[in-house]
């Protein structure tokens, strides 16, 4: 996970690269298998967030059979200040061997002249 302050020492850029899954080799039922189908992959911030940042998720990588239409959705899910999920969904006869994931988070940092006063 990389970190990039800005000029607020508050606001801060989290950000990374992940594997979500990859079902070639393994035959995994997003390779092999039809219908609706789904991974899930937890991210948590190091360190959380004061408040729910802004998140984006993009395919950084996505390998998919050629022969079947390349249906596929990939979206940050469950956002919170420790984290999110990073969801890939695809349906009907597409077949996915692989897929990586690039995320970036924007938000607030704690910051050490914060102070709880309760």
């Amino acid at each position: 996970m990389r970190r990039t302050t800005l000029r607020s020492q508050r606001t801060a850029v989290l950000q990374g690269d992940v594997e979500v899954f990859s079902d070639f080799a393994s035959g995994g039922d997003m390779w092999t298998g039809s219908g609706a189908r789904e991974r899930r992959l937890a991210i948590r911030f190091d360190p959380p967030f004061v408040a729910v940042p802004a998140v984006q998720v993009t395919a950084s990588l996505m390998d998919m059979h050629q022969e079947a239409a390349y249906r596929a959705e990939l979206v940050a899910e469950a956002i919170t200040e420790a984290g999110f999920d990073v969801v890939f969904r695809t349906w009907s006869d597409s077949r996915v061997a692989r897929v990586r994931a690039a995320w970036m988070a924007i938000g607030d940092l704690p910051f050490e002249d914060d102070w709880d006063v309760e």
